[in-house]
């Protein structure tokens, strides 16, 4: 007889989502629709996010049903945007110490569900659906307050903790395990067309109410202070602050973004 292969070792993230779901309908009983709806019913973590952003996204102007079947679609073309989901749950229970356990942000947050949102619009902007991804653009912005081009490109393992007001411009580029915090802003500087808006290296840690504005480049591994205001590039593994920024010491660790150590401590140097 053919062996079976171990579901949890093909798919881990699915399958502790899963168990978790399972502990939460004896833990809390009133929640047992919810969660019955939104994971135990599911065959795959793809099944259970169309199902949930379809719910998030749905108004008078587009059924659930339809947001579903365009999800679904998606999903099944590009498993891409599966593994990409699966890296962002796992950034998000590494870094945010109020995550502690898979299905929290499936669930729950508003950030990685933004992201999904974000990454099913830029697909259907990839495949020239470019209305239907304004779409899911203006619906994410209306439902979570994160407003991501779908025309910018982001990267995996992205965590962006609290999520409320979020802006992303079209030209933007956000490489792989970025960690943001809410009121984040990479913008441009004015009405220029073409190639405008920032690029932001793998591993970056942007602090809350930063913006990053222009066709400007933050190396990787660098460090955003909260409230800056960048105009200029970054060099790899620097840490800059104020208005307007500039470097003020070493990032401080070989990934801040990981470690989302935001006090600037023994990395600022000298104004002498």
């Amino acid at each position: 007889m053919r062996s079976q292969p171990n579901v949890a070792s093909v798919d881990p993230v699915w399958t502790t989502i899963r168990h978790e779901a399972e502990q939460v309908v004896r833990d809390e009983p009133l929640m047992a629709s919810l969660v019955h709806a939104g994971i135990l019913h599911h065959g795959s973590l793809e099944s259970a996010l169309s199902f949930r952003l379809a719910q998030k996204l749905a108004s008078q102007e587009m059924s659930e049903l339809i947001l579903r079947e365009i999800m679904d679609e998606a999903y099944e073309a590009d498993p891409k945007l599966g593994l990409a989901a699966r890296a962002d749950i796992l950034a998000v229970f590494e870094r945010d110490p109020a995550c502690h356990r898979y299905l929290q942000p499936l669930l729950f947050f508003k950030g990685f569900q933004a992201i999904q949102c974000y990454r099913i619009g830029h697909w259907l902007w990839e495949h020239r659906r470019r209305d239907m991804a304004y779409f899911i653009q203006m619906r994410t912005s209306e439902a979570f307050g994160v407003d991501i081009h779908p025309g910018a490109r982001v990267g995996n393992g992205i965590m962006i903790d609290h999520a409320h007001s979020i802006v992303i411009g079209e030209t933007a580029a956000v490489g792989n395990n970025v960690s943001m915090l809410h009121s984040v802003t990479l913008g441009g500087t004015g009405k220029e067309d073409g190639d405008r808006h920032p690029k932001i290296g793998d591993g970056v840690l942007i602090g809350a109410g930063a913006a990053v504005l222009g066709n400007i480049r933050v190396g990787g591994c660098s460090r955003v202070a909260a409230g800056s205001v960048v105009l200029q590039d970054v060099p790899a593994c620097k840490t800059v602050a104020g208005v307007p920024a500039r470097i003020v010491g070493e990032a401080g660790c070989a990934e801040p973004s990981k470690s989302m150590d935001q006090l600037l401590g023994e990395a600022v140097v000298s104004d002498s």
